[in-house]
C-alpha cells in the first residue's frame, strides 16, 4: 500500500514552520511624496505612450506632430513673406484653430490615464500604499494638464522662435507669447479636469473617449452654430452669453477679455471685461468642480 503522505515521518515535528527565504525590508521608507511624485512621472509618460507599447505610443506622438507640424509652416510662410510685420495666426488663437486636435489627444489619453485602473480594479492597489485619495487624484490631474500643456505650449515656443528668426518686434512677440502661454496653460487645467472625469465615470475606455469628445467637440459645435443664428437674427447680445455653454468658447471669452486675443465668436466680438469676469469665474468653478468630482469619484473606486 501507498505511504500515507499526510502523516509526518516519526520523530519529526509536525508544528515547525520552514524558513523559505522572506526577509522584511530594511531601506528608506520614502513616504507619500515619493509615491505621488512616481504616480505622477507614470502618468506623464503614460500619456505620450512612454514606458508603454509602440502601438501606444502612435496616435499622442501623431497628434503632437500634426500640433508642432501647422506651427513650423505658419513660421515657414511668415519667413519667407517679405513685408511681413506679425505671425498670420496669433499665439491666442492657435489653440483655438487647433481644438479638435487637442480634444482628440484628450480623448484618447484620459481614458487611458484612469480607466484601466478603475476597470482592472487596481485602485485599492494604490491606496494600500502610503498614498491618500488626494494624492492620487492630485498625481493623475496634474500629469493630464501637464500632457495637454507640452502640448499646446510646444507649437507656442515654435512660433515664437520663427517671429525672431523673421526679426518681427522682440517686445511685442514676447508679450504676444506670454500671453498665449497663460491661455493654454489656463485650457490645459480646465480641459485635463473635464476630461478626466468624464474617463473616470466608466471603467470603459470607449465609452470614456465618447464622453471626453461629446464634451469638447460636439458642445464647441452646438454653442457655435446657435451663436451664429443669434448673429444672423441681430441677437448679438445673446452672442457672449451662449459662449458659456462650451469649454473651447470659455477659452476664447477669457482670453478675448484679459489677454488681447481676437475672439472667434461671429462678428469677432468676444465678451467685455465685466462679462470676461463672468468667464473667469465659470472656469474656475468647473476645475474646482472636476476636482471636487473625482475626489467623490475615488472615494468609492478605493474600497
Amino acid at each position: 500500500m501507498p505511504a500515507d503522505l499526510t502523516t509526518p515521518p516519526p520523530g519529526t515535528d509536525p508544528t515547525r514552520i520552514h524558513n523559505i527565504g522572506y526577509r522584511s525590508y530594511d531601506g528608506p521608507r520614502l513616504g507619500r511624496a515619493y509615491a505621488r511624485r512616481s504616480l505622477f512621472s507614470q502618468s506623464l509618460r503614460g500619456a505620450y505612450g512612454l514606458g508603454r507599447s509602440a502601438k501606444s505610443k502612435v496616435l499622442p506622438m501623431i497628434l503632437f506632430a500634426v500640433m508642432c507640424l501647422v506651427a513650423a509652416i505658419i513660421v515657414a510662410v511668415a519667413v519667407a513673406t517679405p513685408g511681413m510685420t506679425d505671425l498670420p495666426l496669433k499665439y491666442t488663437r492657435y489653440a483655438i484653430v487647433m481644438q479638435a486636435v487637442i480634444g482628440l489627444y484628450l480623448a484618447s489619453q484620459a481614458p487611458q490615464s484612469v480607466s484601466r485602473d478603475l476597470r482592472f480594479k487596481t485602485v485599492p492597489l494604490y491606496f494600500s500604499r502610503p498614498i491618500e485619495r488626494v494624492d492620487y487624484v492630485l498625481a493623475k490631474y496634474a500629469a493630464m494638464a501637464s500632457a495637454l500643456f507640452i502640448l499646446t505650449a510646444t507649437p507656442l515656443v515654435i512660433l515664437y522662435a520663427g517671429a525672431l528668426l523673421a526679426e518681427f518686434d522682440f517686445a511685442d512677440q514676447t508679450k504676444a507669447f506670454a500671453q498665449g502661454l497663460v491661455s493654454v496653460a489656463l485650457l490645459s487645467v480646465l480641459f485635463a479636469g473635464l476630461g478626466l472625469v468624464m474617463a473616470a465615470l466608466t471603467p470603459r475606455r470607449g465609452f470614456g473617449v465618447a464622453a471626453v469628445i461629446a464634451v469638447l467637440t460636439i458642445s464647441y459645435g452646438a454653442v457655435s452654430t446657435v451663436q451664429a443664428i443669434a448673429w444672423e437674427q441681430g441677437s448679438t447680445g445673446a452672442v457672449e452669453w451662449l459662449g458659456l455653454f462650451s469649454p473651447v468658447t470659455l477659452i476664447d471669452g477669457v482670453q478675448t477679455a484679459f489677454l488681447g486675443a481676437t475672439s472667434a465668436f461671429p462678428g469677432g466680438e468676444g465678451p467685455s471685461a465685466g462679462s470676461g469676469v463672468v468667464y473667469l469665474l465659470a472656469v474656475l468653478a468647473l476645475v474646482l468642480g472636476s476636482y471636487a468630482a473625482l475626489m467623490r469619484r475615488y472615494r468609492k473606486a478605493g474600497l
